[in-house]
C-alpha cells in the first residue's frame, strides 16, 4: 500500500486530501503541531476505513520534522507521496514596514527550512523506490508579493524558488515537485477552491508529474 504525508494537516484541505489518495489505495500519515486535533482526524478517517494516523512536529524544528516522517514509515511504510501545507502563523502576516527581522526568521524557517528538511528526508527512499511526489501548497503572495502580508510574500516566494529547483533537480530520478497555488482561501462550496476540487487537483498533480506550477484559479479572480 503506497503511503501519503501531509504536513499541515487538518480538517479542511488535509481531510480532503486524504480521503482522495485513499480512494487510490494510499495509507496517510497526518502531521500537525496539535497532536490531539490530528489524532481525532485520524480516528475520523479510520471509521470511514482509510488506513490514517495522526504524528506530531514542529515544522520550525528540521530534527522533529524528520522523526514524524520517520514515524510514518515506520508504521505505514516508505513515503510514497508528500504534501507540505501548514498554515502560517498570524505573526507572519504583518505588513512590510512592521516586519522586523525577529518576525521574518520563524517565517522563513516555517517556509523554506521546513520543507527542504522534509524533502531532504523522504527522497532518500523516493529515489531507492524509482519515484515519488512532493507537492508544495501556497497562498497567492507565493508568486505576488502582498505588502500586507510581508512574511508570507518573502517566505512564501523563497519556497517556490526552493520548489521549482527541486523540481528540475530530481525530475531524473522520477520524483516529481509540484507547487500548488491557492489564491485568497479555502473555500467550502467554492467552483475552484472547494477543498475536495483542491484534492482533485492535487491528485491529479501527482498523478500526472505536469508542470511544476499550478494555479487553483487566476490571481485577478481573488
Amino acid at each position: 500500500m503506497p503511503t501519503l504525508a501531509i504536513i499541515g494537516a487538518g480538517s479542511n484541505l488535509g481531510a480532503a486530501v486524504a480521503r482522495r489518495f485513499a480512494q487510490e489505495g494510499f495509507s496517510v500519515g497526518l502531521v500537525s503541531r496539535n497532536v490531539g486535533r490530528t489524532r481525532q482526524l485520524a480516528e475520523t478517517l479510520q471509521a470511514e476505513g482509510i488506513e490514517a494516523r495522526g504524528y506530531t512536529a514542529d515544522v520550525r524544528r528540521p530534527a522533529s520534522i524528520r522523526e514524524a516522517l520517520d514515524a510514518i514509515s515506520a508504521d505505514l511504510g516508505p513515503i510514497d507521496v508528500l504534501q507540505y501545507s501548514p498554515l502560517p502563523a498570524k505573526e507572519y502576516l504583518r505588513p512590510v514596514l512592521e516586519t522586523t527581522v525577529e518576525d521574518l526568521q520563524p517565517a522563513l524557517e516555517f517556509s523554506i527550512l521546513g520543507p527542504l528538511a522534509a524533502v531532504h528526508h523522504v527522497t532518500q527512499h523516493m529515489r531507492f523506490l524509482g519515484g515519488g511526489t512532493v507537492l508544495l501548497v501556497n497562498g497567492g503572495s507565493a508568486v505576488r508579493p502582498v505588502a500586507k502580508f510581508a512574511g508570507t510574500s518573502v517566505a512564501f516566494a523563497g519556497e517556490s524558488a526552493l520548489g521549482q529547483m527541486l523540481h528540475e533537480a530530481l525530475a531524473p530520478d522520477d520524483i516529481h515537485v509540484g507547487q500548488l497555488i491557492i489564491p485568497g482561501s479555502i473555500e467550502p462550496g467554492h467552483p475552484r477552491k472547494d477543498p475536495e476540487v483542491l484534492a482533485e487537483l492535487l491528485w491529479t498533480m501527482h498523478r500526472d508529474h505536469g508542470d511544476f506550477r499550478v494555479f487553483a484559479q487566476d490571481l485577478d479572480a481573488e
